[in-house]
Order: structure tokens, then sequence, then C-alpha cells
């Protein structure tokens, strides 16, 4: 196997925001910056949609965020897609990780399989999703830090709830499908079709019948993002402004608080059209009776490479 899965169980910590977290962020910044007689109701669904971590008690930590601001300097925000239960806190169901360059006016968008196998900080080598059950949204920062040696400086989570009622509220997204399917009773053809709440979600989870398994529905994960940022930057959505902030403040969570989000609104908003999608490659393998994606340490560093010249081009 791997020498990286060796590697992690006792390497040292290296330093270092669901997706539909991000398709929210983005529609409640292009709200703000249209409908500025809302402001004071967006300002509401901020504060309840603040959740800082505990890490945001360092000083050092803010002393860094500012300077990135200030500066205008690349920074990443972690998407979590949590399919909460009741009774169960549940499992990041999807991770992306966005970086955003605002000096080239561009955005890397890395989709992690859920079933990536990875070391989980104080819980040993596991499946990446797991990271969420085990520490939270806290636990799922520190373990993607870990695992691509990448540094996460905001992170958005939403539920399942908020992505139907979210994809509603916008008029639902339309995408172009290159795999006819059917999932949960709905039939999906190929070509392009309009999505509705219900019919978007189940589009993102198959994988069972798709020959890319968890990179097919990745990618139909990443164009629905896509579709719906689209969508929310349109003038029939800005019309639906209340149902938009409705649906944020009950089901999306995120550290970026009010001033934050006037600047990425101000200064990142370009990079959102110069999208570069990124897949990191592996192979199932069955370790102790359980299915892993297991990734090499040279796609790793693949990957990181990546991003870090992403975040550093001028």
């Amino acid at each position: 196997m791997d020498s990286r899965i060796d590697k992690r169980k006792t390497k040292k910590k290296r330093k270092w925001p669901y997706w539909v977290g991000g398709i929210f962020l983005v529609i409640l910044l292009v709200v703000g910056g249209f409908a500025y007689y809302v402001w004071d109701k967006v300002g509401d669904t901020v504060e309840t949609m603040h959740n800082p971590l505990a890490r945001d008690d360092d000083p050092e930590r803010q002393k860094e965020l500012k300077s990135i601001f200030e500066d205008k300097k690349s920074l990443n925000i972690l998407l979590l897609g949590v399919d909460e239960r009741s009774g169960d806190k549940g499992r990041s169901d999807t991770m992306i990780l966005m970086s955003l360059n605002p000096n080239t006016d561009s955005m890397a968008m890395l989709s992690i399989p859920r079933d990536t196998y990875v070391n989980i900080p104080g819980r040993g080598m596991d499946k990446i999703n797991h990271a969420y059950a085990f520490g939270d949204v806290e636990l799922s920062v520190q373990t993607v830090e870990d695992a691509f040696d990448l540094p996460v400086h905001f992170y958005a989570r939403v539920n399942m709830e908020g992505f139907k009622q979210g994809i509603d509220a916008i008029g639902g997204v339309t995408v172009t499908n290159d795999q006819a399917f059917s999932q949960g009773g709905e039939t999906f053809s190929e070509g392009q079709i309009h999505l509705n709440g219900d019919q978007a979600l189940k589009y993102i989870r198959m994988r069972k019948n798709d020959p890319r398994g968890d990179l097919g529905r990745n990618e139909r994960q990443r164009n629905v993002v896509q579709a719906a940022v689209k969508e929310g930057a349109s003038f029939s959505s800005i019309t639906k402004v209340g149902d938009i902030l409705n649906i944020l403040g009950g089901n999306v969570k995120t550290d970026l608080n009010m001033d934050r989000m006037q600047t990425l609104f101000s200064d990142y908003r370009g990079t959102i059209g110069n999208t570069k999608t990124l897949e990191i490659s592996g192979s199932g393998q069955t370790i102790n009776g359980v299915w892993y994606y297991v990734v090499p340490d040279s796609e790793f560093n693949r990957i990181t490479t990546e991003i870090t010249e992403h975040m550093e081009a001028r």
C-alpha cells in the first residue's frame, strides 16, 4: 500500500469553507450588492449564520486574516454539505475546497471524494467525511488542512434541506447532463435539463450507476454549483431575496462575519467567472473489510502544488 498510509499515522501536523453553502454565500453577496434596501435583513441573516470556530479566538489568526483582506491575497474556503438526521449529527456528504485569487480573478475548485483515506487527527486513518462525525466542522477543517498541506481560511456548512429549499428559491437550475440515468424515482435525460430542489438533490447524489463513481458525482455537484451561482446573480432571483435570506439563516453556518462578506463581494466576486476544476485520482481498496478511496502521495502533492501555484499567481 502507498507509503502515505503509514506516514500519515505518525506524521507531524502541518500548518496550513457543503458546497451549497458556497452557492448561498455567493447569492447573499450578490443580493447585498444589488439590493441595498434589504441590507438590514442581510445583516440579521449573517448574524444568525455566523458560527466561529475555537481557532478564531487566536489573535495571530485574526491578524493573518486581516492582512489577507487588506492586501487582497488569495484565500481558501471549505464548503461542507451535511446530511443530518434525527438523533444523528451526520457526516459531510460533500466537501469542496475553493481557492479564490483576486489578483488573477480566478477560482480553483477541488471536490474531495468522501471516502478518501486520510489521517484524521486524534482518530487515525479513516474516510475523510468521518471527520465531521468525530469532531464537527473544526475537525473537518483540520483534516483537510493536514491532508493537503494547505490553509483553510473559512468554512461554510449547509444541510440538505437548505439545499433543496435554496434551489427552489432561485427557481431551479439548468445544467447539461452527459449521461442519462434514473435516481430516486426521477429520470434524467441526456442534454440540457432543468432541476428543482428535490431533483437537483437526487441528481448530485447518483454515483452507483456512474462509470466514474465518485468522480462523476463530484462533477455533477460542481455543475450544479456553477449553474446556481449564475441563476443567483440573475434579476429574477434577486426579486426573491426574502425567501433566500430566510433559507440562509436557517440552514447555513459559516465563520465569515458581515464585514468579511462585504469584502468578499467587493474584492473577490470577479473570481467566480473564471473557475478551474480539479480532480484527485486514486483507487478503491478494501482495508480490514471497509472500502476506501486511496490516493497516492504523488497525487496529494500534485493537488497541493496546483492550488499553491494558483494562490501565488499574479
